[in-house]
């Protein structure tokens, strides 16, 4: 599977495409001066403490204060307070070798006994804001890299579970033990399998000094203050994901381009070679299909092959995905067997979605009915298995005899809600679906009219504008069903139909229900 990434800045935000075999898999649209990432480090002063939260407001300069919870304290809280008022005198330096730590906080404790309004605490971002709230926060530090997690006031390594083979988890942990500096913990990630002792002692030293800049800051600047920067969303997407699939990453400006190269010479060294600046006619976005796909995939109704579609809708409370089999003809088989068919088509686009609009909290999905407990395990299989890639923690519950799926899904960011809807060119002040999205609900279309065998001669009877373009140039999308279905589809404009409408007609001039 080749994988690119396409980063595209423009003058207000920065656009993140994964694409996985030419499809978009994941997007990312970053603010050029977004202050708020997820795990970057701040210096805070505590406002209030709510007793009946068991949580504190903290004040990291946004408009709304930030929310600690007791929970995300970290047992160590007691040893990273005594920290930072050593640092801010000039009696601690970065080593934590003999830096005595404090006993854990009690696991049920409550908020008062351990923060005070008024005093200052490093925290960080584990939520960005989202709707009317502030940041989540965490004061159980970690600094991310390639290959490790740094973990400061802890002596623990821990190795990914997703790392299953006994030899390579004890190498690792003996690895680790012998280049960790005294007082700092290290979560060995997935992507360490396998690394020689080298990369890993590199990635941790980049850590380290991540670490050492963290504390210089925390010397000079007055709460509130961000002290670490997190990596931009661009570099973190590289970090996280990167591997031999890559087959290239293609950015549009010159800056960020260098800032990677750097990057990736850092953490892939040999790997730059796949890096290449965009320098074509076209537009980034639009030479990768990326701009299409944006407007097919993010609408209210996303469709699927085999004329399946889905409904998402987003609420305040939970995201709903509705499964629709659209108008297949139940006598290619039973109805039991045409469920199954739709659904496990419907589990791989979900997963998708999921990542693709980064929809986190409560999701609950409609399927379509089956009576069979067998079919119910294989669709929960199937997507548990679509899902596995997912980066967020997410959470399946197996189908319900009505058909309704629950997922979980970790929500670090607000849901990226773009819209693909456009003013109606009729000038009558509404909105319609984006024209190109007819494409791909006519190739569907011609793929049911293929698997149903129909021989008879087929008309598609369209809107003027809309003919043009599917019959315009060797390459038309006319063409290209053509070459990928062996079917030659007749294109009548239709003065009479609106830019959306469409109807396939038989040789008896019947409209035909695909």
């Amino acid at each position: 599977m080749d994988t690119d990434l396409i980063i595209s800045a423009g003058s207000t935000e920065v656009i993140i495409a994964l694409l996985k075999d030419k499809k978009l898999e994941e997007l990312h649209k970053e603010p050029i001066d977004l202050q708020w990432n997820v795990g970057d480090l701040y210096l805070g002063r505590v406002k209030r403490t709510v007793q009946g939260l068991n949580a504190a407001f903290i004040d990291v300069g946004y408009e709304k204060d930030a929310f600690l919870h007791y929970h995300d304290l970290g047992p160590q809280v007691e040893t990273l307070k005594r920290f930072i008022k050593r640092v801010k005198v000039g009696k601690q330096g970065w080593e934590l070798g003999k830096f005595e730590f404090e006993k854990d906080i009690d696991k049920n404790g409550k908020i008062d006994a351990v923060m005070k309004p008024g005093s200052e605490m490093v925290v960080q971002i584990a939520k960005e804001p989202i709707s009317t709230k502030g940041p989540r926060l965490s004061s159980e530090l970690s600094i991310a890299g390639r290959y490790l997690v740094l973990i400061p006031f802890s002596n623990r390594i821990s190795i990914s579970s997703k790392i299953r083979d006994k030899a390579e988890r004890s190498r690792l942990k003996r690895l680790i033990e012998s280049i960790r500096p005294q007082g700092f913990g290290v979560i060995v990630r997935t992507v360490a399998q396998e690394k020689k002792v080298a990369d890993l002692h590199n990635d941790l030293n980049h850590l380290v000094q991540k670490w050492k800049k963290m504390v210089r800051n925390l010397q000079h600047k007055k709460s509130p203050a961000r002290v670490l920067d997190e990596i931009d969303r661009a570099t973190s997407v590289l970090r996280d994901l990167m591997n031999e699939t890559f087959s290239s990453i293609v950015v549009d400006d010159e800056q960020l381009f260098e800032d990677i190269k750097a990057y990736i010479e850092n953490i892939a060294p040999g790997r730059e070679k796949i890096l290449r600046l965009h320098e074509g006619q076209l537009p980034l976005l639009e030479q990768y299909g990326v701009e299409r796909q944006i407007k097919s995939a993010f609408g209210r109704s996303v469709s699927m092959s085999k004329g399946a579609y889905l409904v998402i809708e987003h609420t305040e409370a939970c995201h709903v995905i509705d499964v629709n089999s659209g108008n297949r003809s139940n006598k290619d088989g039973n109805q039991e067997e045409n469920a199954l068919e739709v659904n496990l088509i419907a589990a791989k686009e979900i997963a998708r979605q999921l990542k693709l609009r980064d929809m986190g909290g409560i999701v609950v999905v409609d399927f379509i009915d089956m009576q069979r407990r067998e079919n119910r395990k294989k669709l929960f299989d199937e997507l548990s298995t679509y899902m596995a890639d997912d980066r967020a923690k997410h959470k399946i519950l197996p189908p319900s005899k009505f058909g309704l799926v629950e997922i979980t899904r970790q929500r670090v960011r607000p849901v990226l809600n773009i819209q693909t809807r456009e003013d109606n060119p009729n000038g009558d002040g509404g909105k319609i679906d984006a024209p190109i999205l007819i494409i791909d609900k006519l190739e569907s279309k011609i793929q049911t009219l293929v698997e149903r065998k129909i021989k008879s001669k087929v008309a598609l009877h369209l809107h003027p504008f809309i003919a043009a373009y599917i019959k315009q140039g060797w390459r038309s999308p006319r063409f290209n069903w053509f070459m990928k279905y062996n079917r030659w589809i007749s294109v009548i404009p239709r003065d009479a139909f609106t830019y959306m409408q469409y109807a396939f007609v038989d040789s008896n001039g019947e409209e035909m229900d695909l």
